[in-house]
């Protein structure tokens, strides 16, 4: 997922460094995750992010940012890119790059989107789209270091195909009773669709996330009309607007 850089990040700090592709690993049919070996890395934070720089033959330069998708106790870095038509980054990313090709990237970037274990919970985690990278690191996280603390996942995808680690996130739910994942599909729905078929809502939110009184801490990431109306809505419930993170991204270029 591409997102916006955070200036309290510090970048010019940071150097820039080769990754070695590692993997390719087909999410969705638009998505793509890229399995680093990064050889130094310091290691990161579930919810933060890396730079990705190309450069081309004439020296050309463009730099996008990517939430870091694997977990801080995965050997290897992961980052989930989805393909962005008539993008710079995007589509060389997710069509071109190969096991064995080099990334040049920097980070980890971001202090303030992000989730330990010893934070506890409960967590309510809120995606759109690719908003879900962050996010899915920070279950990845919390199932490597064997954290108890309840989580809700509500995911917003436009149809089932398009439901970035569906497979994986089956799987955890199945294997942990203290994990619930429930899924809006906006746009197409398969036959026998049980589900939620509209866009995240009030009333969705009053019937999915924990009561106030539980003082949940939330996780908010998608583009940004779902992210400030999610977080409008969640405090219009009652919810302490300083336990609601939010990250939001929009048209970068690809």
């Amino acid at each position: 997922m591409a997102t916006q850089p955070r200036p309290a990040a510090q970048p010019g700090r940071l150097l820039w460094r080769v990754g070695e592709v590692f993997e390719v690993v087909e999410e969705t049919p638009t998505t793509k995750s890229l399995v680093l070996s990064v050889p130094g890395w310091e290691g990161h934070k579930a919810g933060q992010h890396v730079d990705v720089r190309l450069t081309a033959e004439d020296g050309y330069q463009v730099q996008r940012s990517y939430s870091i998708a694997s977990a801080p106790e995965d050997e290897r870095l992961a980052i989930t890119v989805d393909r962005i038509e008539d993008g710079e980054v995007s589509p060389y990313l997710t069509e071109d790059l190969m096991a064995g090709d080099g990334l040049e990237l920097r980070g980890p970037i971001g202090g303030y989107f992000v989730w330990e274990r010893g934070l506890g919970g409960p967590l309510l985690l809120v995606a759109g789209g690719s908003g879900v990278v962050p996010l899915m690191a920070m279950l990845r996280h919390r199932a490597a270091s064997g954290s108890g603390a309840p989580a809700k996942l509500l995911f917003s995808s436009r149809s089932q195909e398009e439901v970035i680690y569906r497979d994986e996130l089956e799987r955890l739910a199945e294997a942990d009773e203290k994990l619930e994942v429930v899924h809006t599909l906006t746009r197409s729905q398969p036959e026998g669709w049980e589900g939620y078929a509209r866009r995240i809502d009030e009333e969705m939110l009053r019937e999915v996330a924990p009561s106030p009184s539980e003082e949940p801490l939330t996780f908010i990431c998608g583009p940004t009309p779902l992210v400030e109306a999610t977080a409008a809505a969640l405090v219009e419930l009652g919810h302490d607007p300083a336990g609601v993170k939010t990250e939001r991204f929009g048209p970068t270029g690809g």
